[in-house]
């Protein structure tokens, strides 16, 4: 049986991630913010990370990216960091009051697009698909940390 490679979910899934990332971009550029933003914007709204390293894996990205990406954060007024009290040689991160104030206008740009994405879905299926998409991860982490 012929298999086309285009309908397998790695491919599917790919054209979609791209096309959010696509609707994202262009809606949150009028904020100031970029959707590879979304991650840092979101774990420091919700105190899930202060400082670089733990930003970095929260949003599941190398170091050296991480910092390049601060840096211009910070160059745009979207964080400050400020000296971390337990450790000299790191600073904490926190956001901007102007990124604060960005945050729920992003939030529901990007709940709509989601929305507007999802249209012709029922509420079960969209809830069957967003836990469908967290399981695919999950596997994508365990492969990717017995991988050489």
């Amino acid at each position: 049986m012929d298999r086309d490679v285009l309908s397998t979910p790695g491919h599917l899934i790919s054209l979609a991630a791209r096309g959010f990332a696509r609707l994202s971009e262009q809606r949150l550029k009028p904020l100031g913010f970029g959707v590879g933003h979304l991650p840092v914007l979101v774990a420091l709204q919700n105190g899930d990370a202060s400082t670089q390293r733990d930003l970095a894996r929260f949003a599941r990205i190398e170091q050296p990216p991480m910092a390049q990406m601060l840096a211009r954060m910070e160059r745009d007024g979207l964080i400050e960091r400020t000296p971390d009290p337990d450790d000299g040689r790191s600073s904490r991160i926190v956001l901007s009051e102007t990124a604060r104030q960005r945050m729920p206008a992003a939030i529901t740009t990007l709940f709509d697009g989601n929305r507007q994405a999802l249209a012709g879905f029922s509420d079960a299926e969209a809830v069957l698909l967003v836990d469908l998409l967290k399981r695919l991860i999950g596997n994508l982490d365990k492969i990717s940390h017995q991988e050489p």
